[in-house]
């Protein structure tokens, strides 16, 4: 694996994660595609050559990790199809479902794989409750109720993220994960309703029912004080019910707003289980290698695209959403 010329595409904070996972595995970058000379910390101590031509960067790698921002993640997806690279791209995979299947078809023409990152499918709680469901313990899933409560990422005005028409705004940056997680465990969505509180730093609400009868109840906020990140979830069946929540059990908590001078995004506590973007980039080296099977295909991803969408749509009209079928498999 280590001798796999790795290239990536975009060198900001999730360039930064994904470097780091990278160098974990052992199979550190050896070039990326930047717009200025000057690398992030993330990059200290690595012999990786920086190129600002797309066509040269390509050239040089043999596999391609897309961690630009949201709205290129397709532009630069298609080059790499053009390629024949295989390719890992961070979530979401396009901004509109039919831009994601362009992509998918080009991926499917060149034969070369593509995947995702939608990392809940890697990370170790929620993928021990997958099992779990699988494994019949708690009977049919009838209930999920999930929540990603986090800090608004401090991007700056003029940045491409305070952009909804470039991130997506939180339904594809944040509330996606949570999108993909409901469906991978209670069967595809028929419908979507979704809310969004106006006086808030981004606060949103999604109710998803399911072919197979399940309701989903997902809540999304980028309200919470920095360093402020929690996750939960509750999947509850005839037989029993699977929680988790990464947050403190105390009576009372208070937690105020505070000026803070750094750009990041919240991720989450990984200190105390396996990191998932160790374990997705694993996973994805072995699904190029033939070794393994995805944990998530690229109509996965398109799925998740557009129960997004759904969601932006039904908090700006007020209405439900039908979900039309856009297919399986790769």
């Amino acid at each position: 694996m280590s001798e796999r010329r790795v290239g990536i595409i975009g060198t900001g904070f999730m360039g930064e994660v994904h470097t780091a996972a990278w160098r974990a595995i052992g199979s550190a970058p050896s070039a990326v595609l930047a717009r200025s000379a000057t690398l992030r910390p993330a990059y200290l101590g690595l012999e990786v050559d920086i190129y600002d031509d797309l066509q040269e960067f390509l050239a040089a790698v043999d596999i391609v990790d897309i961690c630009a921002p949201t709205h290129l993640h397709a532009e630069f997806a298609l080059a790499v199809a053009a390629a024949g690279k295989p390719a890992i791209c961070e979530k979401p995979l396009s901004l509109s479902v039919d831009e994601g299947l362009e992509v998918i078809r080009a991926f499917e023409g060149a034969g070369v794989h593509l995947h995702v990152g939608h990392i809940l499918r890697y990370s170790p709680e929620y993928t021990a409750a997958r099992q779990a469901v699988e494994a019949g313990r708690i009977g049919e899933p009838a209930v999920l109720r999930l929540s990603r409560l986090s800090f608004a990422p401090e991007r700056g005005q003029a940045s491409w993220f305070q952009d909804d028409s470039k991130s997506g705004g939180i339904a594809f940056d944040l509330m996606i994960h949570d999108l993909d997680y409901a469906r991978w465990i209670a069967g595809e969505v028929v419908s979507v309703f979704a809310k969004s509180a106006q006086k808030s730093r981004g606060h949103t609400i999604a109710i998803l029912k399911h072919a197979g009868g399940a309701i989903t109840h997902i809540e999304s906020s980028w309200s919470g004080p920095a360093p402020e990140f929690r996750t939960s979830f509750e999947i509850a069946g005839e037989h029993g019910i699977l929680g988790f929540s990464s947050g403190e059990t105390t009576p009372l908590t208070l937690r105020l707003h505070e000026e803070r001078n750094d750009s990041s995004t919240g991720l989450g506590n990984m200190s105390l289980a396996a990191n998932p973007f160790e374990l997705e980039l694993q996973n994805f080296l072995e699904v190029v290698d033939g070794t393994a099977q995805p944990a998530i295909t690229p109509r996965d991803a398109l799925a998740a695209v557009q129960l997004a969408a759904a969601v932006r749509q039904s908090a700006r009209t007020g209405q439900p959403v039908r979900i039309e079928s856009i297919g399986k498999g790769e």
